[in-house]
Formats: structure tokens, sequence, C-alpha cells
């Protein structure tokens, strides 16, 4: 009996859900998905700076999201202690994204998303937002 309890545990394990394999409700984790590239989660979103003058740029590298400006803008306070140049995105359903790279080519974003996974494992669910015109 214990035998077949503990296969179920080894087993629940091994195949079950798991939250460190979740990423969250902005995640697309289905391969088939045409928003992920290369396991980079792509979305594409109207939006606009705040707190600062709204310079367009095509390619956001997006490394938090938030409901509330002030946690927004306490997270860009530690990016910028951490060696960061963020800003804070506003988008049309009026959530928060705290952009760590704004780029016009999405190759120099993709480079920037994998240098900031390859050198920073706490933001390794970094991802590209794509200006919506």
């Amino acid at each position: 009996m214990y035998k077949k309890i503990f296969l179920v545990v080894i087993l629940a394990v091994m195949f079950g859900s798991c939250a460190s394999k979740r990423k969250g409700t902005s995640r697309f984790d289905e391969s088939t998905s045409p928003y992920v590239k290369e396991d980079v989660t792509v979305r594409e979103e109207k939006v606009k700076t705040i707190d600062e003058e709204d310079v367009v740029y095509s390619f956001y590298v997006i490394i938090g999201s938030f409901q509330v400006v002030d946690n927004a803008r306490n997270f860009r306070a530690n990016l910028t202690d951490e060696g960061f140049r963020p800003v804070i995105l506003e988008n049309e359903n009026g959530l928060y994204r705290v952009s760590v790279g704004s780029y016009n080519e999405e190759n120099a974003a993709r480079n920037r998303i994998a240098q900031i996974r390859n050198n920073y494992d706490k933001y390794s669910d970094v991802w590209l937002l794509i200006r919506k015109k």
C-alpha cells in the first residue's frame, strides 16, 4: 500500500502542475501560440509612458507589471539601484508595465532579453512588448 502511495506522490510531483512552471496570466505557454518565439513571450499593446516624455519606440523589454502605479514606481526604484534604466508604461487596460529597454529593432530587444536572462535569474520571465499603432 505504501509503495502505491509513494508512486502516486512521485508521479504527481513529476507531472503535476507547479507554480514555478506558470508565469502568470500574461504568459503564453502554448508552443503553437504565435506570441511565443524562441521561448520569449510577446504581447502587443497600446502603451504610453508615464512620468516622462512619451518617446515612441516599437519594442519594449518588460520586466514587471502592476495594477497600482505606486508599486510600479517602487519597483522602478529598486531596478535603478540594480543598474537598470527603467521606464513605466501604461497600457490601454490601466496596467503599468516596467520596461528596461526600448528599441525600434526587434532583434535588439530580443538580445536585451537574452542578456537579462543570462545575468539575472530572478528576471527570467522578462518578455517583449510590441507597441500597437
